[in-house]
């Protein structure tokens, strides 16, 4: 007996793995909502984890690095702010 495959709808999940409740530290949005700076929600806003432990939206940071006042500290521990490789 033969079976033919006529039609295939796969459906395909994601999320951030960081805890559901956590929010951006500068916007204070959750992070699997819109990002305020690029208005793209999810994946099309990439998160950052900083040093000391705290994500961000990467718009979010870079918009933060660039003012002089940051000094390229966390907005959040005000520790050094240099990104750990990891990205999410």
């Amino acid at each position: 007996m033969k079976v033919t495959l006529k039609e295939w709808n796969a459906i395909a999940t994601w999320h951030w793995d960081i805890p559901e409740d956590e929010v951006c530290g500068i916007c204070r949005v959750q992070f699997d909502g819109t990002c305020p700076t690029c208005k793209f929600p999810g994946d099309d806003c990439s998160l950052l984890l900083g040093k000391c432990g705290h994500s961000f939206h990467m718009h979010c940071l870079l918009t933060w690095i660039q003012q002089e006042s940051s000094k390229g500290l966390c907005p959040m521990c005000r520790q050094s702010m240099f990104c750990s490789p990891y990205i999410y």
